[in-house]
């Protein structure tokens, strides 16, 4: 499959299994030429198609396909911050985005390491300040965070991953939403997450 048809299944899964909805969510991948696909503004993840996606380089100029998704600008920064990244994925999905709006979440940590392959494929997960919807200004605090941090979580908006791929970028990102369920359904209970040692230790060997 082509990275295109890559993005379109993708999108369609997020969508299907109640990840993203509405017209919500994002999703990017470097192409074998070194242009970024993305999905385009204002087109549902339900209803992407391969020869309808954006291109734009790595320093965004707009190369090809209809105007991309107004956070292209988030995308970027993220792949300055990790060269070695293949892929970037940013959704709205509803637990994650529940866990963002609480007040007193660990602005380091916004999650605990409950599971192992949320340690794994995921480990810290900084919540990034609120900034408005398509605020270009956002790009400088992500891109700083984003050096350390393959996966972010965005004050009252969601949360986004770079992988080293499509697949490994969706993987940290469905971890993060079931894991904020969890955090969710857990909420006031005794828990024994994960201990950091162990955590530590996951990580380096998944990664």
């Amino acid at each position: 499959m082509t990275v295109a048809e890559d993005i379109v299944e993708l999108g369609a899964s997020f969508f299907r299994r109640g990840l993203t909805f509405g017209r919500t969510g994002n999703l990017s991948a470097i192409d074998a030429d070194g242009t970024i696909v993305m999905t385009p503004t204002g087109v549902s993840l339900e209803r992407l198609r391969a020869d309808s996606l954006s291109r734009v380089t790595r320093e965004g100029e707009h190369v090809g396909g209809p105007p991309p998704t107004k956070e292209a600008f988030l995308h970027l920064a993220i792949y300055r911050a990790r060269p070695g990244a293949g892929a970037v994925v940013h959704t709205h999905s509803t637990h994650s985005v529940a866990v963002s709006c609480l007040r007193d979440i660990d602005s380091r940590n916004a999650l605990p390491v409950l599971t192992a392959y949320y340690a794994m494929r995921v480990g810290r997960l900084p919540l990034l300040p609120y900034f408005a919807p398509g605020d270009q200004s956002l790009a400088a605090t992500a891109e700083s965070v984003a050096v350390e941090h393959h996966a972010l979580l965005l004050a009252n908006h969601g949360p986004i991953v770079a992988g080293k791929d499509l697949t490994s970028a969706a993987d940290a990102l469905e971890e993060i939403e079931e894991t904020a369920k969890l955090f969710l359904l857990l909420r006031g209970q005794a828990v024994n997450p994960v201990s950091d040692e162990e955590a530590r230790r996951l990580s380096d060997q998944y990664r």
